[in-house]
């Protein structure tokens, strides 16, 4: 949510912004709550006014009443009693106002870096660097279904009796390689200055608002049948939440943390679920990263953040590359944000294993995290990044380190996580 003196100030650059993010149809809100906000401050001007005349007034009644001008007090008090249901009314207006505004602003999205492409959707996402040569080896790789079944590493018919589809078991070796990957992310992430939690999975509605739009919570979040709770579709979401409607000192910044959770998402829409593989699916496992700051640190923080990413997957001997998201492709609360892809060479191209992205003040805006500073409180800019998604990042994995016999090489850094195995062999039947 942007502040509104930039719409009192400069209706031309939000709108502008909604023309950069090919959504025309929210142009009419901005001049809307443009004339909106002159309302509200007018009827908080009449407000102040009246509240001001009726202290005046009410003072003046206890003088008559003492000087036995009783005739004078009663009219001055039928004066109080009318300008306090004018008050009333002012008020309740004023409410109703309110609320209009912040369901317009709501939708309103964040003002863009300059920096950021401007493109339709994701089709133009401009790729950036990579890191790591891509290689497709001499033999076939299959898919990663097959090669996962071959190790006795899956079982997607169970879990469909169980569960339905988008459900899976993962079993023997490839479980430890999930958990083997996700306990790495972690201890990586420690090392290098995050501060490890494990968040509650289920939040409140008022927290799923602060931290995403309505339309991808519509399109992600389950929600608990009876109660005010959604299980969460990243960690970022109650790790942003801990620190709603809170004053940050400034000496604690930045926050810097990095979270476990499982993931629960619909993938409803076009892309649908996968019927035999693992890369679209309900619930999945994540180590994620998040940061609270300054305003004016958080693009080296953004900077920072997906690069530990790469790192990460570079030590997994699995070639990526960073995409820069276009304007189009931007979720509304969004100031800018990247993807990283890693190489499969089954298909000969990069897939999405990660994000990272920096919301500006639009998630502190919404969820009043605040800081004190000199000149008085000011919203702190919130960022967040996949350090590693499971299964798709173990995908990435099995692709990259698949042997011509079936098996899979276990890299270096995850083999004191596997009992020393440097395979997973395939199970022989």
């Amino acid at each position: 949510m942007i502040d509104i003196k930039l719409i009192r100030e400069n209706k031309e650059l939000v709108k502008e912004n909604i023309k950069k993010k090919f959504q025309d149809e929210k142009l009419p809100l901005v001049d809307e709550v443009y004339e909106l906000d002159i309302k509200t401050r007018e009827n908080q001007t009449k407000n102040d006014q009246l509240k001001s005349e009726k202290n005046k007034l009410s003072q003046e009644i206890g003088k008559l009443m003492q000087a036995k001008e009783i005739d004078k007090a009663n009219s001055v008090k039928e004066q109080v009693t009318k300008m306090a249901e004018e008050i009333n009314k002012l008020e309740e207006e004023k409410e109703q106002l309110d609320k209009q505004i912040k369901e317009k602003m709501m939708v309103i999205p964040q003002i863009i870096d300059d920096s950021v492409p401007i493109g339709k959707d994701d089709s133009e996402n401009v790729e950036v660097q990579k890191f790591g040569e891509p290689i497709v080896p001499s033999y076939e790789i299959p898919y990663h279904a097959d090669i996962i079944n071959k190790l006795n590493g899956m079982d997607k018919d169970a879990a469909g009796r169980t569960s339905g589809e988008g459900f899976y078991y993962l079993i023997g070796d490839i479980a430890r390689l999930h958990e083997a990957m996700i306990a790495y992310a972690r201890d990586f992430m420690i090392e290098h200055g995050f501060t490890y939690a494990i968040p509650p999975f289920m939040i409140h509605s008022s927290v799923v608002e602060g931290v995403m739009s309505f339309p991808e919570m519509q399109a992600m979040m389950y929600k608990i049948e009876g109660e005010d709770l959604f299980l969460i579709g990243t960690s970022e979401h109650s790790m942003i939440g801990k620190f709603k409607d809170q004053i940050i000192k400034k000496e604690d910044l930045p926050i810097t943390m990095t979270s476990y959770s499982p993931c629960f998402r619909k993938e409803g829409g076009s892309h649908g679920l996968e019927e035999r593989g693992l890369y679209r699916v309900h619930q999945f496992e994540k180590q994620e990263m998040i940061v609270i700051c300054e305003p004016k640190d958080s693009m080296n923080w953004y900077n920072k953040m997906w690069k530990l990413t790469v790192d990460i997957f570079r030590n997994w001997d699995i070639p990526v590359r960073q995409l820069e998201c276009c304007s189009g492709d931007l979720a509304d609360l969004k100031v800018k944000s990247c993807d990283i892809e890693a190489w499969s060479p089954r298909q000969q191209k990069y897939f999405e294993v990660g994000s990272c992205s920096t919301l500006g003040d639009a998630q502190a805006r919404r969820l009043a995290i605040r800081c004190k500073g000199e000149n008085g409180t000011y919203y702190l800019h919130t960022l967040n990044n996949t350090v590693v998604a499971s299964p798709r990042g173990m995908i990435a994995l099995i692709e990259n380190n698949y042997l011509e016999d079936g098996s899979i090489k276990i890299p270096k850094v995850l083999q004191p996580y596997m009992g020393g195995k440097e395979k997973i062999e395939v199970v022989k039947k």
